[in-house]
This record gives C-alpha cells, sequence and structure tokens, in this order.
C-alpha cells in the first residue's frame, strides 16, 4: 500500500444491500484508479462503519479488472454492510477518537459512505467531526436504498431494480391469476418493502396496460387503510373479472396511525414489520370467502441481480464516480444527487446536494402521485416511474447461473489494539 499520493479513500457500504449497491463500489475504484497520483488506493471496510471502527479492511487494488467487472454485476453488498448509528460525539468521544485514529493509521483522506439517510447523518456528524479535529477528511455520501426515500435525489439507486424485479413479478403472477380465476373468485396479495414509503408498491402499478390489468389495487403507507373500501373495491374487481391482484406496502397503517401487521420488537424498540400481505388476504377470505394466495418477496426483491434496470445501473456507477470527483475537488459532506432533465426522452445528471440538509428525511410518495380513492397512482406517478425500469444488462452465466463475485477477503494488517468500545 506504500504511495506517493496524497490520501487513500476509503469506501463501506451501509443498511440494506441492493442490486446495485456493488455497482456503485466499482464506480468509486474504477475512477480512483484513474487519478493514481492523487489517491494512493481505495480501501474498503468490512461491514460499514464498524469495520471501520473494528479496523477491518480490504485493499482494492486486489481486486484485477475481470474481477471489478464481476463486481459491477454481483449483487448484495461485496464488502458487507450494517446497520448501526455514531453516537453524537459529545456523549461519545471514544467512539470517533477511534476512528480517526484508524484514518490516520492508513492515510485516509477521503470516506465515501454508501447508504441511505440514516447513512447521510453519518457523513454528516463524521464530517463536523473532521472539521472540529482540524484533520483533513473529506466525507461523501453516495446514495443508494431500494425504498426510494433518499431526499435531495430524484431517485435513489437500488430503487429502480427492485422496482423492475417487483412489477415484472406482478405481471406474471397477474397472468397465472387470470387463467386460474373461477366461479368461487381468486384474490392474490403480494407484500412488498415499504415501511414509510410506499415507491416500490407504487412502481407494480406499471405491470397494467389498463383498468382490468394487475395490480388492481395499490394499498400504500402515505394512505390510511379504510377496510370497508378496500373490500368493496375487491368486491367489484371480482365480480367483473373473477379475480382481483392487490399490492400491498409493507408499513400500512390504519387510520389511528397502527400498523396492520408488525413482527416484533428490537431491543432498541425497533418494528421488525411483515405479514401486512397474509393480513390482507386472510381478511379478504373471511369477509369475502373468496380463494386467496399472498406472497412476499422479501430479499428476493432487492437480491435479484439477473433482472436489473439498466437506467439504474448507469446511475449507481455515476453517483460512484461523481463521490470520488467531488472528494478530489475538496468538497465535503455533500452526496451527489440525481437530477431529473426531462421525462421523454428521460434525460438526468448528478449534482452534488449537502447531506445535513437530508440526513434522516423520508422522501414519501407525494399526493398528486396517490389516486383520490387512495387505493392506485396516478398517471402521473407512472410517467415519473417508467423512465426508472428501462433497459436489460447482460448477464453472464456460468452452468447456467449467472456468475456472479464471490469476494476473498483478506483483512489488511491492523496498525492499532483491537476495538473494545
Amino acid at each position: 500500500m506504500t504511495s506517493n499520493a496524497a490520501f487513500n479513500l476509503l469506501y463501506a457500504q451501509s443498511g440494506g444491500v441492493t442490486a446495485v449497491i456493488n455497482a456503485t463500489a466499482a464506480g468509486v475504484i474504477e475512477a480512483a484508479r484513474e487519478h493514481p497520483d492523487e489517491i494512493g488506493t481505495v480501501l474498503a471496510a468490512r461491514h460499514g462503519i464498524l469495520g471501520v471502527l473494528d479496523e477491518n479492511l480490504f485493499d482494492t487494488a486486489a481486486l484485477s479488472a475481470d474481477e471489478l467487472a464481476r463486481l459491477a454485476r454481483t449483487p448484495g453488498g461485496a464488502f458487507g454492510s450494517c446497520r448501526f448509528d455514531l453516537d453524537p460525539m459529545e456523549r461519545n468521544p471514544a467512539q470517533y477518537d477511534r476512528l480517526f485514529a484508524v484514518f490516520a493509521a492508513h492515510r485516509i483522506g477521503a470516506f465515501l459512505y454508501n447508504g441511505g439517510n440514516g447513512s447521510m447523518d453519518t457523513v454528516a456528524r463524521l464530517s463536523a467531526a473532521a472539521r472540529a479535529r482540524g484533520y483533513p477528511l473529506r466525507c461523501i455520501g453516495v446514495p443508494k436504498t431500494v425504498d426510494n426515500d433518499l431526499e435531495g435525489t430524484d431517485c435513489s439507486p437500488g430503487f429502480g431494480s427492485a422496482a423492475k424485479y417487483l412489477t415484472t413479478s406482478m405481471l406474471e403472477s397477474g397472468l397465472d391469476l387470470a387463467a386460474m380465476s373461477s366461479r368461487r373468485g381468486r384474490v392474490f396479495v403480494m407484500e412488498v418493502m415499504g415501511r414509510n414509503a410506499g415507491w416500490l408498491a407504487a412502481a407494480t402499478a406499471l405491470a397494467a396496460r389498463g383498468e382490468d390489468e394487475p395490480p388492481h389495487i395499490v394499498l400504500l403507507p402515505e394512505v390510511p387503510f379504510d377496510e370497508a373500501t378496500f373490500l368493496a373495491r375487491v368486491q367489484a374487481v371480482v365480480e367483473r373479472l373473477g379475480y382481483c391482484a392487490v399490492t400491498v406496502a409493507e408499513g400500512i397503517r390504519r387510520a389511528d396511525g397502527s400498523l396492520v401487521m408488525e413482527q416484533s420488537h428490537d431491543a432498541l424498540g425497533h418494528v421488525q414489520l411483515g405479514g401486512a400481505g397474509q393480513c390482507i388476504a386472510r381478511l379478504v377470505e373471511a369477509r369475502l370467502a373468496y380463494k386467496h394466495h399472498w406472497a412476499i418477496p422479501d430479499y428476493l426483491q432487492r437480491a435479484a441481480g439477473h433482472w436489473r434496470s439498466a437506467t439504474d445501473v448507469a446511475q449507481a456507477k455515476a453517483v460512484g464516480r461523481a463521490g470520488v470527483m467531488y472528494a478530489l475537488a475538496g468538497l465535503d459532506g455533500v452526496m451527489p444527487g440525481i437530477r431529473r432533465l426531462a421525462d421523454q426522452p428521460y434525460r438526468w445528471d448528478v449534482q452534488p446536494i449537502d447531506v445535513a440538509e437530508v440526513a434522516n428525511l423520508e422522501r414519501r410518495v407525494p399526493a398528486r402521485f396517490i389516486r383520490a380513492d387512495g387505493l392506485h397512482v396516478t398517471a402521473e406517478a407512472k410517467a415519473y416511474l417508467a423512465p426508472l425500469l428501462e433497459g436489460e444488462v447482460e448477464v453472464e452465466t456460468r452452468a447456467g447461473l449467472p456468475d456472479y463475485l464471490r469476494l476473498a477477503w483478506t483483512s489488511l494488517p491492523r496498525q492499532l489494539p483491537a476495538w473494545t468500545g
């Protein structure tokens, strides 16, 4: 790792991973390699900020050009992710002492954190801590989330591919459903991710080319669930077609704000969601006596590397490359946000956004994207969503399966004592 370059760059992944987060990682590494006089090497932390604290680092110089290309095609998080929030600096100064000791030991001059709105808060905290300490660190947030709920960017890398997978699933299951409809009536419910923001559920509306095609109903967290209105619509659709397909966001709530379904709470009080689709399907069966099926794509929706959106891949690489260029330009505390320039043809670019202004905020589906009855989305929503799913990416295969990279992790020798915090 010996180099005469000005600094090394540290990259890490955070939060729920996506089908394109490794494309962002590849974009970071490729861009950094184009500037060897300024950036010595790109190091990656194992499991996000936890890997920085643990000084569990990997030198990406070990990746060949072929491996880097395979990395860009591989879903999941090759370097490991985490869900961990830094404490406020005044409450846990030792945590920051450790982070900056690791940065100094490995000549880190730029830190790129690839995550969602909580990760942008980590970037803002580290940026402020570096300035307070006089440590020359450029902190850059790199956007990612399948939920599409990041403020400051027109869309979030990871969303388009998850939406493409789910919309395809609704299209194909709808064909199956129509073929198997009967006099008794049949209802299919697909539960998708979306704790507070219903972007993924909304995207499945693109599967329908007309009112009689699935999904016939889309339930969003932004709209209180009204049981009577919902059941009346289901009954009307079944009486007309013999079947009804419903998309349910996992975080739908009743009018009083309570979740329709939750699984558990962890030690910190975080709610584990899941089961809203089953709850809705059983409600239909109990009240209307229709045959029902339900499905939860769960990890499948964010891990489907075989069916990615070309738009999503291009944007994922672009924000990674932009993050490196921002660091080289001396920017700090910013995130490359995607800006939409036109819908048809779809055009976009990337611009720096202050992470402190978007950290911990949630971008929800706006009212103008939701039909007045609250049971579907508008034409304007479809116009916004459609370009994000467009384009296909060739899948390299081996023995009939996608040829994904299995990273052999070899940690750099530690320069510091073990972290015990």
